[in-house]
């Protein structure tokens, strides 16, 4: 006697088979992703939000940094006690011309912090992703008496000696792109500076760094605290 064939288990096979393909295949939104900007305040005034001096950046660098390199040969051998930063998911770091990627531990984990909060807030406030960019890093006596050739603003007495300090720009930001190719409409410069400015002042209230607002520079110099 012949065995009943079993055709309900291979339809219901096949139709899943068919479902699974067909989800596979649907297809990906490749409309242009729109902002949809909400609670962006900034702060009151750059100047009185960020306006920590000189003095108060050179006294932590100081006391928490490494002594002032001459060269960046020198630097090379300080490897043990710095962090090299390079771009990644949280930021970008600028073509260096005046300064090279490195930073003490304290002050990279303070740069992975503002970038990721920055990106975070973006997110939260309905605005398409975009990186902050670092622009300087730590300086050598070599780098400094090249700066002033050209800025002779340019200070020789500088936080950026420690390792302490960087510099971050509130003019350019670079836009990340959808990973399935995704149009994103841009956000403006001064939208995402007013997003920065938030996470910049939260950072400073947290007692985790010092903050001024350099206005020709276009850039926040920042000292880590800690």
């Amino acid at each position: 006697m012949k065995r009943p064939i079993r055709i309900l288990p291979i339809i219901l096979l096949a139709g899943m088979a068919i479902t699974v393909t067909f989800a596979g295949c649907k297809k990906k939104d490749m409309s242009l992703k729109l902002n949809e900007p909400r609670n962006i305040r900034g702060v009151i005034s750059y100047k009185r939000s960020f306006g920590d001096l000189n003095e108060k950046h050179l006294s932590v660098a100081q006391a928490i940094g490494i002594r002032p390199l001459a060269s960046r040969e020198e630097a090379e051998k300080m490897k043990g006690k710095l962090k090299h930063i390079t771009t990644n998911d949280r930021y970008a770091v600028d073509s260096l011309t005046h300064s090279i990627p490195y930073l003490i531990p304290g002050a990279a984990s303070l740069l992975d912090s503002i970038g990721q909060n920055f990106l975070d807030s973006l997110t939260s406030k309905g605005l398409n992703p975009n990186k902050v960019i670092v622009t300087s890093v730590l300086r050598t006596k070599d780098d400094v008496k090249r700066l002033r050739r050209r800025n002779g603003n340019a200070s020789e007495n500088s936080a950026h000696f420690y390792g302490t300090t960087f510099d971050v720009s509130w003019k350019r930001f670079q836009k990340i792109e959808d990973e399935d190719g995704r149009p994103l409409q841009d956000v403006s410069s001064d939208t995402l500076k007013l997003v920065l400015s938030e996470v910049l002042r939260d950072l400073k209230q947290a007692d985790r760094c010092y903050i001024k607002y350099e206005l020709k520079q276009g850039c926040f110099h920042i000292t880590t605290r800690k």
